[in-house]
Protein backbone atom coordinates (compact mmCIF):
# COMPACT_ATOMS: atom_id res chain seq x y z
CA UNK A 1 0.00 0.00 0.00
CA UNK A 2 1.01 3.70 -0.60
CA UNK A 3 2.01 5.58 2.17
CA UNK A 4 1.06 9.18 0.25
CA UNK A 5 -2.51 10.09 1.29
CA UNK A 6 -3.76 11.77 -1.95
CA UNK A 7 -6.68 14.78 -1.12
CA UNK A 8 -9.84 14.28 -2.92
CA UNK A 9 -11.34 17.06 -1.62
CA UNK A 10 -12.98 18.92 0.83
CA UNK A 11 -15.03 17.44 3.96
CA UNK A 12 -17.76 20.42 3.25
CA UNK A 13 -17.65 20.01 -0.76
CA UNK A 14 -19.64 16.84 -0.25
CA UNK A 15 -23.08 16.34 1.01
CA UNK A 16 -24.52 13.55 3.17
CA UNK A 17 -25.79 10.93 1.01
CA UNK A 18 -23.86 12.24 -1.97
CA UNK A 19 -21.27 11.34 -4.43
CA UNK A 20 -18.46 13.79 -6.56
CA UNK A 21 -16.04 13.00 -8.72
CA UNK A 22 -11.90 13.24 -8.46
CA UNK A 23 -9.79 13.01 -11.12
CA UNK A 24 -6.23 12.44 -10.18
CA UNK A 25 -3.38 12.03 -13.00
CA UNK A 26 -5.24 9.51 -15.57
CA UNK A 27 -7.03 8.26 -12.96
CA UNK A 28 -10.83 9.10 -11.44
CA UNK A 29 -12.38 7.96 -8.36
CA UNK A 30 -16.04 8.45 -6.47
CA UNK A 31 -15.65 10.25 -3.30
CA UNK A 32 -18.93 9.26 -1.18
CA UNK A 33 -20.07 10.74 1.88
CA UNK A 34 -22.78 8.63 3.95
CA UNK A 35 -25.84 10.14 6.03
CA UNK A 36 -23.60 9.53 9.20
CA UNK A 37 -20.38 11.43 7.81
CA UNK A 38 -18.40 8.33 7.12
CA UNK A 39 -17.03 8.41 3.71
CA UNK A 40 -15.63 6.63 0.71
CA UNK A 41 -13.69 6.64 -1.96
CA UNK A 42 -13.75 4.26 -4.87
CA UNK A 43 -12.98 3.77 -8.47
CA UNK A 44 -14.62 6.25 -10.43
CA UNK A 45 -16.28 4.17 -13.23
CA UNK A 46 -18.59 1.03 -12.79
CA UNK A 47 -17.27 -2.38 -13.58
CA UNK A 48 -19.76 -3.16 -15.78
CA UNK A 49 -20.81 -0.01 -18.21
CA UNK A 50 -17.78 1.79 -17.66
CA UNK A 51 -20.52 5.10 -16.61
CA UNK A 52 -18.72 7.44 -13.81
CA UNK A 53 -20.34 6.53 -10.71
CA UNK A 54 -20.09 10.27 -9.41
CA UNK A 55 -23.33 10.71 -11.96
CA UNK A 56 -25.31 8.25 -9.62
CA UNK A 57 -27.10 8.71 -6.40
CA UNK A 58 -26.13 7.50 -3.11
CA UNK A 59 -28.90 5.20 -0.93
CA UNK A 60 -27.74 3.93 2.55
CA UNK A 61 -24.49 2.66 1.72
CA UNK A 62 -25.18 1.95 -1.92
CA UNK A 63 -24.22 3.72 -4.36
CA UNK A 64 -25.92 3.30 -7.83
CA UNK A 65 -24.79 3.33 -11.26
CA UNK A 66 -26.67 5.99 -13.28
CA UNK A 67 -26.35 3.48 -16.62
CA UNK A 68 -28.30 0.61 -15.81
CA UNK A 69 -29.30 1.15 -12.05
CA UNK A 70 -26.49 -1.62 -10.68
CA UNK A 71 -25.74 -1.14 -7.25
CA UNK A 72 -22.38 -1.11 -4.89
CA UNK A 73 -21.90 -1.04 -1.34
CA UNK A 74 -20.40 1.91 -0.98
CA UNK A 75 -17.89 0.79 1.89
CA UNK A 76 -17.05 -2.69 0.77
CA UNK A 77 -16.96 -2.75 -3.01
CA UNK A 78 -18.97 -5.42 -3.69
CA UNK A 79 -21.91 -5.83 -6.32
CA UNK A 80 -25.13 -5.55 -4.56
CA UNK A 81 -27.56 -5.19 -7.25
CA UNK A 82 -27.75 -6.62 -10.91
CA UNK A 83 -26.44 -6.21 -13.52
CA UNK A 84 -23.42 -5.17 -11.63
CA UNK A 85 -20.71 -8.93 -10.75
CA UNK A 86 -17.67 -7.15 -10.15
CA UNK A 87 -16.31 -5.36 -6.93
CA UNK A 88 -15.14 -2.19 -7.44
CA UNK A 89 -11.72 -1.15 -5.61
CA UNK A 90 -12.27 0.71 -2.27
CA UNK A 91 -9.75 2.23 -1.07
CA UNK A 92 -8.32 3.63 2.29
CA UNK A 93 -10.47 7.04 3.24
CA UNK A 94 -10.05 9.19 5.75
CA UNK A 95 -10.67 12.63 7.11
CA UNK A 96 -8.13 14.58 7.99
CA UNK A 97 -8.63 18.08 9.17
CA UNK A 98 -11.12 19.15 6.90
CA UNK A 99 -10.41 17.13 3.76
CA UNK A 100 -11.20 13.68 2.57
CA UNK A 101 -8.04 11.86 2.00
CA UNK A 102 -7.68 8.37 0.22
CA UNK A 103 -4.24 6.49 -0.97
CA UNK A 104 -3.82 3.54 -3.32
CA UNK A 105 -3.47 -0.08 -2.47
Amino acid sequence: MSDEWIVACDFASVAANDVVRCDVADATYAVIKLSDGRCSVIDGLCTHGKAHLAEGFVDGTTIECPKHNGRFDALTGEPVASPVRVATTVYETRVNVDKIEFRKN
